[in-house]
This record gives C-alpha cells, sequence and structure tokens, in this order.
C-alpha cells in the first residue's frame, strides 16, 4: 500500500520567537513543510529565507482563514492527499505528528481533528477563562446544530483530507474560518474524528487583534459567521440544523 503523501502547513505572523525552533523540531517529522508568512512585520521574513521549507509571503496581513486557504490550495496543487496544520507559537507539539499519521494511516476519516479536551493530561495548561468559555459554549452549539460530537471546536492543529476540502467552498479570512469549516463538512458528511493534543497556552495574553479582543464581540462574531453559514447550506443539512437561526 502507498503512504500517503503529507504536507504541514503552518501560518506565521509575527513569530520571530518561535518560528526557527519549531521549524527544526517540524523537520524530524515531516519532509514536506509550507509556511504561510501572513505580513509579518518583524524578523520572521529573514528567519524563513535560512529554513528548508517552502514559502507562501502575503504582502500584508490577511488573516488565519486565508492562511488555511492558501495552505490547501497548495495541497490540492501540488497533489498531497493530506494537509495537517499547525501553530507555530509552541502550543502545538511538533512531536504530536506521528498521532496524525498514525490516524490518516487508519483511513476511518476525512478530518482528523486535534482535541485539546479530549484527554486531560497533568501537563496541560489552564486557558484563559473567556476563551475555554467561549470555544465550550460555540462547539456546544456546532454539535446540537451539526450532530456533531465535538470536544474542541477551535483547535488549529488537524489533517485534513485533501480531495475532502476540494467538495468545500471556503472564502472566511479572519479567525472565525472554523466557524464555516465545521457547518461546511457537516453538509458535505465529512467524516471527523478527534485525537488528544496536549492544551498549552504559553502566552495567555496574546491578542487576536481589533474588536475581537472583547470576549462578547468575539462570541457575537463567531456566531454570527455560523448562522450566515447554516443558512447557506441550508439545503444539504436538516430542517433542524437551521430552524430558528438567529446571530
Amino acid at each position: 500500500m502507498t503512504r500517503p503523501r503529507v504536507l504541514v502547513g503552518i501560518p506565521v505572523y509575527n513569530e520571530q520567537q518561535y518560528v526557527a525552533k519549531v521549524l527544526d523540531e517540524v523537520r524530524r517529522y515531516a519532509s514536506d513543510v509550507l509556511v504561510i508568512d501572513d505580513g509579518s512585520t518583524d524578523q520572521t521574513p529573514m528567519l524563513l529565507a535560512s529554513q528548508p521549507v517552502e514559502v507562501i509571503r502575503h504582502a500584508e496581513n490577511r488573516g488565519y482563514g486565508r492562511s488555511m486557504q492558501d495552505m490547501i490550495r497548495w495541497a490540492q496543487v501540488d497533489g498531497f492527499d493530506w494537509l495537517i496544520t499547525m501553530d507555530c507559537d509552541e502550543q502545538h507539539e511538533p512531536a504530536a505528528i506521528p498521532d496524525f499519521i498514525q490516524a490518516i494511516e487508519d483511513d476511518d476519516a476525512d478530518v482528523i481533528s486535534g482535541s485539546r479536551y479530549l484527554k486531560n493530561t497533568p501537563l496541560d495548561d489552564a486557558p484563559p477563562g473567556d476563551r475555554r468559555a467561549i470555544n465550550a459554549t460555540i462547539t456546544s452549539e456546532l454539535n446540537d446544530r451539526l450532530g456533531l460530537s465535538l470536544t474542541d471546536g477551535f483547535c488549529g492543529f488537524k489533517a485534513y483530507r485533501v480531495t475532502a476540502c476540494g467538495t468545500l467552498d471556503l472564502d472566511i479570512d479572519g479567525y472565525d474560518f472554523p466557524m464555516q469549516f465545521w457547518v461546511q463538512a457537516a453538509a458535505r458528511g465529512l467524516r471527523i474524528r478527534e485525537i488528544p493534543v496536549r492544551l498549552i497556552y504559553n502566552d495567555p495574553s496574546r491578542s487576536f487583534g481589533g474588536p475581537l479582543d472583547n470576549p462578547e464581540s468575539r462570541l457575537r462574531h463567531y456566531r454570527e459567521t455560523m448562522h450566515r453559514e447554516l443558512e447557506r447550506c441550508a439545503d444539504r443539512l436538516p430542517a433542524e440544523a437551521t430552524a430558528d437561526v438567529q446571530p
């Protein structure tokens, strides 16, 4: 059996503190690595120039969702079977990449999503209260609407079957990208599996930027995107998924 071709994709924005160390570690587990430099204004571009990885650079900051779209398109065009995405701030452990590879080779899912809450360990950090609360609220609402059983709707450590992503119409550029992704994944009947990853928060004060730093605004924004996507995919979802949809 031919082993699937796997690309590891990493969005970065002003990660000079971490980028070299993280990429050195990632390359222990993956030979194909793509970095999306989302308009960094620090030393990140210079540090990336010395790394043997593929780099797409945005001239200006376009958002997490745009970086996700770019990584999926690259994987499609270059003929990869799977895309593993992870962050570059040491909150995702490169040593977990083999766990995703094993889940990929089990060949029973189209989306393998890391969950920081599926299995607790003594090494886990405590997330900032509003982030955990919003994650739990939105994850519960996604499960109720879509008939899913997610425990972590926001973890960016994931593996995507590239052909399955080709059925999706993804155009959200910001941090609300997961709302669109989960609704479309459910509407297209993608098989979803979670695997445990460590809960790491090495910078609890890290900013979302602009109004999303306000928890109430962030929750409202996520719900608006989710509800808009539910309406957009209504013809592929059970009627109860879009019943009484209100932002």
